[in-house]
C-alpha cells in the first residue's frame, strides 16, 4: 500500500484510493473538530479550564487556602519584627575572640558507612546503565 501526502494540506498521508486526508475531509464538509474535554486533575468531576489542568471550583478553593495561609503568615511576621536599632547595636564579627565549635550529633563512623552506601549505589547505577547499553546493542 502506497502512501502519499494530502494534496490540500500537504501534512497528512493518504492511501492511493483517497483524495484527501480525514482532517481535510472534515474541514471541507464543515464539521468542526471535536476536542476532547479534559477533566479536572484534582476532583475529576468538572471540566478543566483552558490552559490549566484544574477546574474553576478547585482553583478558587486553592487560591482561598493560599490567601488564608498568606494572611496567617503575615500575622506571624508582624509579631517577629526586628527593631533596626538592635541590629546596629550588635558587635562586629571582628570583635569576636574565636568562633565557637559546633558539636556534631552524628558519630564519625557513621560518615564512613554513609559514604560506602553512596558508592555502592553509584556502582549499581553504573551497572544498570551498562546492562541497558548491552541490551540496546543486542537489539540492533
Amino acid at each position: 500500500m502506497m502512501f502519499a501526502k494530502c494534496p490540500r494540506c500537504d501534512l497528512n498521508y493518504i492511501t492511493a484510493n483517497e483524495r484527501y486526508c480525514k482532517v481535510c475531509m472534515r474541514e471541507m464538509k464543515g464539521d468542526a473538530a471535536q476536542d476532547e474535554i479534559e477533566m479536572c486533575s484534582v476532583c475529576s468531576e468538572n471540566p478543566a479550564l483552558p490552559g490549566r489542568d484544574i477546574c474553576l471550583f478547585c482553583l478558587k478553593e486553592m487560591s482561598g487556602q493560599a490567601s488564608a495561609s498568606a494572611a496567617h503568615d503575615s500575622s506571624t511576621d508582624s509579631e517577629e519584627t526586628v527593631d533596626p536599632r538592635s541590629i546596629t547595636s550588635m558587635d562586629d564579627v571582628s570583635s569576636m575572640d574565636e568562633i565557637p565549635e559546633v558539636d556534631n550529633d552524628i558519630p564519625a563512623g557513621e560518615f564512613e558507612q554513609m559514604a560506602g552506601e553512596m558508592s555502592s549505589l553509584e556502582s549499581m547505577r553504573e551497572e544498570e546503565a551498562d546492562d541497558d547499553d548491552d541490551e540496546d546493542e543486542d537489539e540492533i
